[in-house]
């Protein structure tokens, strides 16, 4: 790759900086980490620009609308021929998210995911998980249900504050 691809590349990947996740907007798809790649190629004097995308999960109805975020806010730069593919493989994780997205998260009042357990006793991810509250640190929190706003998060009970909260799922 060139000097001027180099270029061009993060430019691509700044401009994608402004394209937000439409179900939690302080989060942008790079804060999330479902930009796998840029590619940009040249055949016969234009440019074509290629961005690669993984969902949260192969079902996230968000993904539509991104897709077409990421291409709109492209074509608004002057790059005309976009196309974005989607993969499903290696499946995105929460550990793709940068911890910048995961404060995004903390101070709009979602509990960030957290860090994977790396241990070999399934007897250890029993019935409760320890969620820290983002609105007062608590960690005595319970969850109300397995499904919140959407279908990546769940919803939490602060025993202490009181106050309802989603929790980004650990994947």
């Amino acid at each position: 790759m060139d000097t001027t691809e180099n270029i061009s590349v993060q430019k691509i990947w700044s401009i994608l900086e402004e394209v937000c996740d439409p179900e939690v907007p302080v989060l942008t798809v790079i804060d999330l980490g479902i930009v796998r790649d840029v590619k940009i190629t040249k055949a016969n004097g234009d440019e074509a620009i290629e961005v690669v995308i993984t969902p949260t999960y192969s079902g996230c109805p968000a993904m539509d609308v991104i897709r077409m975020n990421i291409r709109m806010v492209l074509l608004q730069h002057g790059f005309k021929n976009v196309q974005v593919t989607t993969i499903l493989s290696p499946a995105w994780t929460t550990d793709w998210m940068t911890e910048a997205g995961k404060q995004k998260l903390r101070a709009y009042g979602i509990a960030p995911p957290n860090p994977k357990q790396q241990v070999c006793d399934m007897q250890l991810f029993a019935e409760h998980e320890a969620v820290q509250c983002p609105h007062c640190n608590s960690y005595n929190t319970r969850r109300v249900s397995e499904f919140g706003s959407t279908a990546c998060k769940a919803l939490f009970q602060c025993n202490d504050c009181q106050e309802p909260f989603d929790y980004f799922k650990c994947y």
